[in-house]
């Protein structure tokens, strides 16, 4: 069961304004009022009296103290920036295992939380683009792929492991053998409209034979992971080979944000290794 946490976060940012708002035009008057009586009725007020009678309801206390800070988390989760942990080897060499990113929730323009309804347009993804989405097949899980078709585009990706955009090659430039794979992994270096970037092939093992052409539809975008041979992306859309593996091109609909740093690593922290900051840096 994956819990909602913007859905959490508004509540209590609801329910801890909602105390501080009742506190505010209700029981605080009623407290400088009960303190004004005590205090006509006795020369000399007793500190403790006050005190007790100025005392916050426990439950209003942790309310107000709780609000400013629910609500600024709230504000730069939901329009400004947010945290992902990388689950998964499927951007490899750019993300690895246990990389803490951050992702720009505005660049893509400005939505609600909870609801995702866009109120402010601010630009559209671009091709290169890394970006964190809602799973099409379950808006509850957040994936994050690179973008390689915008819509309108044809997306061909052949036998042979290479990817056409409208009929022309991408262009790619051979790095060399992936350190430690014996040969079996290559990296190349790839350029996406304006965006270099590494990516991940192995030479000696396919998931499946990943030839296919796709168009990509309005207000859709299709995604690829750069660990290219390891990657659940939109070349299995409509898959009746691997059915339980069903994908899509994710609608604009499902766009979280635009990864653009990783500030920590922390591949294995159920182990005695402590978290590193070796990987920090931007993303490209």
């Amino acid at each position: 069961m994956s819990i909602n946490f913007p859905l959490l976060l508004v509540i209590a940012v609801a329910v801890c304004g909602f105390l501080a708002l009742i506190d505010l035009i209700l029981l605080a008057p009623r407290r400088r009022a009960a303190i004004a009586a005590y205090q006509g009725r006795v020369d000399d007020p007793d500190d403790r009296v006050l005190e007790r009678l100025n005392k916050e309801p426990l439950l209003v206390e942790y309310g107000k103290s709780f609000f400013p800070v629910l609500a600024i988390v709230l504000v730069l989760r939901s329009f400004l920036v947010e945290p992902f942990q990388i689950p998964s080897g499927s951007m490899k060499p750019t993300l690895e295992v246990g990389d803490f990113i951050l992702v720009n929730k505005f660049a893509y323009g400005i939505r609600l939380p909870v609801i995702d309804e866009k109120i402010i347009e601010v630009d559209n993804p671009q091709r290169g683009d890394v970006m964190v989405f809602r799973y099409p097949s379950d808006p509850s899980i957040n994936y994050i792929k690179r973008v390689v078709g915008l819509p309108g585009d044809r997306i061909e990706y052949t036998q042979g492991k290479r990817l056409l955009i409208n009929g022309e090659p991408v262009a790619e430039k051979l790095i060399g053998e992936e350190a430690g794979s014996l040969g079996s992994a290559m990296l190349y270096q790839e350029r996406l409209g304006q965006v270099e970037h590494t990516i991940r092939k192995e030479m000696t093992r396919m998931r499946r034979e990943p030839g296919g052409q796709w168009v990509v539809p309005e207000g859709h975008y299709f995604m690829m992971g750069d660990n290219r041979d390891n990657s659940n992306d939109s070349r299995y859309w409509r898959d009746r080979h691997i059915p339980q593996e069903l994908w899509g091109m994710v609608p604009d609909d499902h766009i979280v944000g635009k990864a653009f740093a990783i500030w920590m690593s922390w591949p294995e922290p159920k182990t005695s290794n402590l978290p590193n900051f070796s990987r920090v840096g931007l993303i490209h």
